[in-house]
């Protein structure tokens, strides 16, 4: 393999997505998410360290991330990261970097912090994109145990 750009995010919004039009209608939405590690010191006291992560998402998604996301929104985000260039008002050079989201995933579930939602229609019709709603059981006792081994 001669090269992998490819960046996974799992944190949560820290605004409401910014959505703007490209004169194309292109719908472009910008995302502030954050992602916190929690580590216990050489003293043994609990820190915390925040990262926030700039989320590009274009065309539909952006639509459906302005649709569905909102501020505290707990989602899963995948892409290249990519560093843009331009120069700005007073001629100086600026850069970003930034994740250009491919795939979205919503992790709330109901009851949590972000949009309510399920997978299938809405009550009024629309059609909610697929994966809205993630429910990790880890209940084990009802599994199988005939093990081959």
């Amino acid at each position: 393999m001669s090269s992998l750009n490819k960046a996974m995010v799992i944190g949560r919004l820290g605004a409401d997505p910014e959505v703007r039009y490209t004169q194309s209608n292109t719908a472009v939405a910008t995302l502030s998410v954050a992602t916190t590690e929690r580590y216990k010191d050489r003293n043994g006291e609990q820190q915390e360290s925040t990262e926030w992560h700039r989320i590009v998402a274009w065309g539909r998604l952006a639509e459906i991330c302005q649709e569905y996301l909102k501020k505290g929104s707990l989602a899963y985000f995948e892409g290249p990261i990519q560093t843009r260039q331009w120069e700005d008002k007073d001629g100086q050079k600026r850069y970003t970097t930034e994740i250009k989201a491919l795939n979205m995933q919503m992790l709330d579930t109901r009851g949590g912090t972000g949009p309510s939602s399920q997978s299938g229609s809405s009550d009024d019709g629309r059609k909610e994109p697929m994966g809205s709603n993630v429910n990790i059981d880890n209940n084990f006792d009802d599994m199988d145990d005939d093990l081959p081994f």
